[in-house]
């Protein structure tokens, strides 16, 4: 059997494993070290045992458990519902103001998090009932809540990203900084179309009446500024440090999960179940994560050592002599493939040992990439019929919110999106922009 044949045949046992069922780490592990024990006898024990190696020397990693103890902390500690009665108060009076608000707290909770799950989690919980009470379109707003959970892999400090950069081996901090120009206009174009659909249909997102308006005091608009705004004073605490080049990254994340610690009992909310739920989700996850990140990089040195990529680079470049942009436009259209049934990490970690690589070989920056990656993964994660996004939606909102209300809700955002993905796509310094100026070319 050739090798372009074994790496095919791992590639199909692999995604065999995953649609039965498998967990994206034992699937992706798995497959990898049976090849390497059949193709290189005990000495393919080494592969593995490399990849463990390199993912305790890699000290940007840190980075991931912090972060994610940061943003647990903020929200075990219901900072995050001071969040959304500052929106609640400040942009109630406009017509969809508190669903351009939600969109709003989903940023600040990326900021706080890194994670979409976090924001569907706060946002199912906090924002969707008290839109539904105020007589918000049901459909809207539950496509609100999805496309607005979707910045959270996108604005930094985004933990999908960390995980692109360990496998793309790129700078964490530039990948954030790509990040931030396209997370924002992604949120002010989500703004911007709820904005003009209330102006148009008023019925969909009515406004806060007068008299609710005036019956809160200027002194609890002011006192819920300075709550909302504290997220803001911690994000600043821990990047402006980095960015300034003061402290490496990892000295940064730790800046914030402490600030974030020491905000959380000044307000007196540090109780020993907050600490105790946080820690246990922070190890949790960051165990799940290393654990993808290791079957990951044992896969691709498996796939590398047979000459997969060369073969997928010349069938694409030579035999079917395809443009380097048509390349890149089949490898996103994969992606929203494999999202019906995958989540953006396992797709990350699948795909990488071939993609990245072929990117690298057909002159693409691989910076830009990470970005045009996390937005088609994001929306492929919330498109019909299998998105794994409507499936988590469905299980945090009301009965009242049906299945059909949750795949009617999502196509006007996808739309949005697509859109912000073809402006990055044709005007990289949309993404480049900032890491050029921080970092130098």
């Amino acid at each position: 059997m050739s090798y372009e044949m074994i790496a095919l045949f791992m590639f199909s046992v692999m995604m065999l494993m995953l649609l039965t069922g498998q967990r994206v780490f034992g699937a992706i592990g798995g497959v990898a070290a049976l090849a390497a024990l059949m193709l290189w006898g005990v000495g393919g024990s080494d592969i593995p045992f490399s990849a463990v190696m390199k993912l305790m020397k890699w000290y940007p990693l840190l980075t991931l458990p912090m972060f994610i103890f940061m943003g647990y902390v903020l929200s075990e500690s219901k900072i995050a519902d001071d969040l959304y009665r500052m929106f609640h108060v400040w942009m109630g009076g406009t017509p969809g103001g508190l669903a351009i608000g939600t969109i709003g707290l989903m940023v600040l909770i990326s900021a706080m998090n890194g994670l979409s799950v976090a924001g569907m989690a706060i946002g199912a919980t906090i924002a969707l009932p008290e839109l539904l009470k105020r007589g918000y379109d049901k459909r809207m707003i539950t496509g609100v809540i999805q496309a607005g959970s979707s910045l959270g892999i996108l604005v930094p400090p985004s933990v999908v990203l960390v995980l692109y950069a360990m496998i793309a081996r790129q700078p964490v901090g530039q990948l954030w900084l790509a990040g931030i120009i396209p997370g924002l206009m992604m949120a002010g174009m989500f703004m911007l179309y709820i904005w003009l659909r209330c102006r148009m249909n008023p019925a969909l997102g009515p406004a806060l009446s007068e008299e609710e308006r005036a019956a809160i005091p200027i002194s609890e608009k002011l006192r819920l500024l300075r709550a909302g705004l504290l997220p803001l004073a911690i994000f600043f605490a821990m990047m402006f440090p980095f960015v300034k080049g003061w402290t490496s990254l990892t000295e940064s994340s730790a800046i914030g999960a402490m600030t974030a610690f020491g905000a959380a009992v000044l307000k007196g909310r540090m109780t020993r179940e907050v600490f105790e739920t946080s820690v246990r989700n922070t190890l949790a996850i960051s165990c799940m994560f290393m654990w993808i990140i290791v079957a990951a990089m044992g896969f691709g040195a498996v796939f590398d050592g047979l000459g997969a990529v060369r073969a997928i680079e010349s069938l694409f470049t030579e035999k079917l002599g395809l443009e380097p942009w048509m390349i890149l436009v089949l490898m996103q259209l994969s992606f929203l493939v494999m999202g019906t049934f995958l989540d953006d990490t396992a797709m990350l970690v699948i795909v990488a040992p071939l993609y990245i690589p072929l990117v690298r070989a057909l002159g693409f920056d691989l910076i830009w990439y990470g970005v045009l990656y996390t937005i088609t993964t994001q929306i492929a994660y919330m498109t019909p019929p299998f998105g794994y996004n409507l499936f988590l939606m469905r299980a945090m909102a009301p009965p009242e919110i049906s299945m059909r209300d949750i795949y009617a809700s999502i196509w006007p955002f996808v739309v949005v999106m697509v859109l912000a993905l073809t402006l990055i796509m044709v005007f990289p310094q949309i993404a480049l922009w900032l890491p050029h100026l921080i970092y130098g070319k």
